[in-house]
């Protein structure tokens, strides 16, 4: 790998080293191919001139030959020259010696097949007279040729000898020296390629690979970036003189002019630090007096990758250590303002983030630190802008027996103290040295003395201003050994004050919110459970650490002693969670009023938050919301429910078991429009717990919701308990430290109505079945010592039959209900209903003077406390409630009063 990395750095065209080998091989190159091409011009040239030369000499020796012309007289010329012309031809080495007739007839040739041939050339001189060499192609091809006239006796021209020499065959000789040659080129190119690879590997050495413009670069920069350096740079040679000192080194050093190359001891210098230099000794920040400068010497040696000499850097302390401690001054204030952004406003809590202030500051930047606040902030309001009174709020850096107000104490500040001028004005202040400020006369005597019995001599006042508004007053106070505030400790104070103040502001706001939200949860949840006797019921509700959420609980009486257990959880956290919630619960309870079943109740539940989410702007629609709806008749014991996108309930029956009964899950409210609900419906023992709950209570980051059901499912399981101790032990068992969501949690114990509070018959179709039915209900209304309100109980019931008999359709069913609310037993009801087969329901309306009827339903609202319809798969029912105790309802001496009104001629 050594070797191939050489080999590139040497062709490298960017070093130097390179440039000159490829500089010298380009122009051996060119030498020995521009003398290559000569020697071989030359030698085509030399070979060509003697062909001309041996091809003329042929040609006229032949010509001239004594028995020639008596041989072109002889009978056959061609027999006797031909044998002549070969013979002549392989002793002179030319490729033909051809004798022509003056007529152009071929009487010799080395071909035989030319003999007797015309030929047709350039012979018209030589058979002039006058011989001539060419080249030109001929039989033989591209042949030099040279033509001699052959003369008789009397001087004419009688025939004409060419010899021919092809070009091929002239320039033989040069083609068989050309590879010799061409070796000899080679070999030359190789001896000057090593020779200039030599050169430029020994240049490549004494260059480091440099190219030329990075070593222009290199020695143009030297002076500038030697002398311009903020260190001192000495180069010490083999024998202890001085070969090179930059600007800054003669500066500390204050060498003289000239100084280089002169021996270290000549220079005047130190003696301890020119005995440094001299030396073979290494130094690594060794501190050096020259004159009145400490300076910190490092030197290195650069043997063995140099020559003997040593390379010293000197530093002026003195001045560097004066920059160190402002620089360390500077980082610690850096580090102090991050730890305040990270331990400043770690809570929503106003009076917590003050106490984060003060420790932050404690003992880092001062002493003591206290915060006071305003009022008003405290309690999460706007500033009133009157800052003469503050309440003390954190205090560090002092014991709670030394200090000189409690916390939560209200201090009213002097009017015209400087100190506490300088926050309500929006500005800082700063003492210097407390026992020469003007203002400490503004001072009650003991707080004079307090200051003094602890030593503080320095306090820096900063106001907590936030949106322009101040929230209060930060006190930094230095004591003993401190150094005073300096006016870069109170831009410094300022900044962390500006940081601190927006993280209070934050708290106040979120304060201020979480209270308005606190405000309308409590006033949209339940204040207190209705009467009924149908559930023992206790709840909880926990908002969430972020703050009071949309999930709601809600009891509902409805008719029939019926009762309705909702839950719903609304997703988010605030205001508007807390109102959707608001409006999800009055909701609910209209739909109750008309006494649907549960699924119905969700389906225009579900419908009326579509239609919320669609007229909805800004995205302030009900989303995310779900809820469970749950209806329990005690007579039956039967518990019908519904759901969407909510847990069901948890059932826990008498002997301590717990059961999740399977409920079909609709979508959440506001996704499932056009979609039919479905409900479940189960016989509840008397005396089971059924347990309602939002995803809070068993859902959570550390365990998800089938651990959360095992979870509760351990905590119902046992002996009975109250539905109080029901919550408690849920609550104890699967409570997070620090709950991030709202849970509600309804625990409700079911009672039946017993064969003593539930009287049933059955009405056959026929008016005259009135009077014995009434006679039948006044005689259980006897029994159940309800006598005060049976004149009023038999009009009710003699109403609502004969209305059955006329307008409905059998069966025809008469129920008595007594109840006994579960807190109250002396508020007890009666319950009235008459069922038929018929959907159709009758309206109240006054009557007009000339109806002979139409008064019925009017004296039955008039005797009841509350009536309604309620729907059945069957049909329908008409049901009344009465208060049993005295007086809730008028007596026969009443009714003469209630009749007359609907003839009052003064009232219409």
């Amino acid at each position: 790998m050594r070797q191939p990395r050489r080999l590139r750095s040497l062709l490298s065209v960017r070093s130097l080293s390179g440039q000159v080998f490829l500089l010298q091989l380009v122009l051996v190159v060119l030498l020995v191919v521009a003398a290559l091409v000569a020697l071989v011009v030359q030698a085509r040239r030399d070979s060509m001139a003697d062909a001309r030369h041996r091809t003329l000499a042929v040609a006229q020796t032949f010509a001239h030959s004594p028995n020639i012309e008596a041989a072109l007289d002889s009978p056959d010329p061609t027999a006797v020259l031909q044998p002549h012309a070969e013979a002549a031809r392989k002793a002179a080495g030319v490729d033909a010696i051809i004798v022509y007739r003056l007529d152009g007839i071929t009487l010799t040739h080395s071909d035989p097949n030319e003999i007797g041939k015309l030929v047709i050339g350039p012979y018209a001189e030589a058979a002039a007279g006058k011989a001539f060499t060419r080249t030109f192609h001929g039989s033989l091809g591209l042949s030099v040729v040279s033509a001699v006239p052959v003369r008789g006796a009397d001087g004419s021209v009688v025939a004409v000898v060419s010899a021919p020499i092809t070009v091929e065959n002239a320039q033989h000789t040069v083609n068989q020296q050309l590879p010799v040659v061409l070796g000899s080129v080679a070999g030359a190119l190789a001896v000057a390629a090593i020779g200039s690879g030599l050169v430029s590997h020994r240049l490549r050495r004494q260059t480091h690979g440099l190219g030329p413009a990075e070593m222009a670069r290199m020695y143009e920069h030297h002076d500038a970036v030697l002398h311009a350096v903020r260190e001192g740079v000495l180069i010490i040679g083999g024998e202890g003189r001085l070969m090179l000192a930059n600007d800054e080194a003669r500066r500390l050093l204050s060498l003289p002019a000239d100084a280089e190359r002169r021996h270290i001891t000549d220079v005047g210098m130190e003696e301890d630090l020119a005995e440094l230099l001299t030396s073979d000794r290494p130094a690594t920040d060794e501190v050096y007096l020259a004159a009145d400068r400490l300076l910190a010497v490092n030197k290195r040696l650069t043997a063995p990758h140099g020559p003997v000499a040593g390379v010293v850097t000197l530093r002026d302390t003195t001045e560097l250590r004066a920059l160190s401690g402002r620089a360390e001054v500077a980082r610690e204030r850096l580090r102090l303002l991050y730890d305040a952004g990270v331990r400043i406003g770690t809570t929503l809590d106003v009076k917590r983030t003050a106490e984060e202030l003060a420790e932050v500051a404690v003992p880092r930047f001062a002493d003591v630190a206290t915060i006071e606040l305003l009022d008003p902030v405290l309690h999460g309001e706007e500033s009133s802008g009157v800052h003469t009174e503050m309440r003390l709020t954190a205090v560090a850096g002092l014991e709670e027996d030394h200090l000189l107000h409690p916390v939560g104490e209200l201090i009213r500040f002097v009017a015209g103290d400087p100190v506490s001028a300088g926050p309500a004005d929006g500005r800082a202040v700063l003492v210097r040295d407390l026992s020469t400020f003007d203002g400490r006369r503004a001072l009650h005597p003991s707080d004079a003395r307090w200051i003094l019995d602890h030593g503080i001599h320095s306090l820096l006042t900063v106001p907590l201003r936030a949106r322009g508004v101040v929230l209060g007053m930060a006190g930094f106070w230095r004591a003993d050994d401190s150094p005073p505030f300096e006016d870069e400790d109170m831009s410094f104070a300022e900044e962390l004050a500006a940081r601190a103040a927006v993280c209070i502001d934050n708290a106040r706001r979120y304060t201020r919110e979480h209270t308005m939200a606190v405000t309308l949860q409590r006033s949209l949840l339940p204040r207190r459970l209705p009467e009924q006797s149908a559930l023992e019921v206790a709840y909880r509700y926990l908002p969430a650490q972020a703050g009071v959420g949309g999930d709601w609980f809600d009891v509902i009486p409805l008719s029939g002693a019926r009762v309705a257990l909702v839950v719903g959880d609304v997703v988010g956290h605030g205001l508007h969670a807390a109102a959707t919630m608001g409006r999800l619960r009055t909701a609910v309870h209209n739909f109750s009023a008309l006494d649907m079943p549960p699924e119905e109740l969700l389906g225009r539940l579900d419908e009326l938050v579509a239609q919320n989410d669609a007229d909805g702007e800004d995205g302030q629609g009900i989303t995310g919301a779900t809820c469970l709806y749950a209806v329990y008749d005690p007579t039956t014991g039967r518990l019908d429910m519904a759901t969407a996108g909510h847990p069901g309930p948890a059932v826990v029956h008498p002997d301590g078991t717990v059961d999740f009964p399977p409920v079909p899950v609709s979508p959440p409210l506001g996704l499932g429009v056009g979609l039919p609900s479905e409900s479940a419906g189960l016989t509840v023992p008397e005396g089971s717990r059924l347990v309602l709950y939002t995803d809070g209570l068993i859902e959570d980051r550390d365990r998800d919701l089938d651990a959360g059901l095992e979870v509760l499912r351990g905590a119902l399981t046992g002996p009975d308990r109250t539905p109080e101790a029901t919550c408690a032990a849920v609550m104890e068992a699967l409570l997070p430290d620090r709950p991030r969501d709202d849970i509600a949690l309804l625990a409700a114990r079911a009672r039946r109505l017993g064969p003593t509070q539930v009287a049933e018959w059955h009405v056959p179709g026929d008016p005259a079945e009135v009077a014995p039915v009434r006679t039948a209900c006044a005689r259980q209304l006897t029994d159940w010592g309800l006598e005060q309100i049976a004149f009023s109980t038999e009009l009710i019931l003699s109403e609502l039959i004969t209305n059955a008999i006329r307008y409905g359709t059998e069966p025809i069913t008469v129920r008595l209900l007594r109840t006994e609310p579960v807190s109250v037993p002396a508020a007890s009801t009666l319950i009235c209903e008459v069922s038929d087969g018929s959907s159709t329901s009758p309206r109240l309306r006054r009557a007009k003077a000339t109806d002979e009827g139409g008064r019925g339903l009017f004296l039955v609202a008039q005797f009841a406390e509350r009536w309604g319809t309620r729907y059945t798969p069957t049909g329908k029912i008409i049901w009344t409630e009465q208060s049993t105790h005295d007086g809730a309802t008028p007596g026969a001496e009443g009714l003469g009063e209630l009749l007359l009104d609907q003839w009052d001629d003064t009232a219409r």
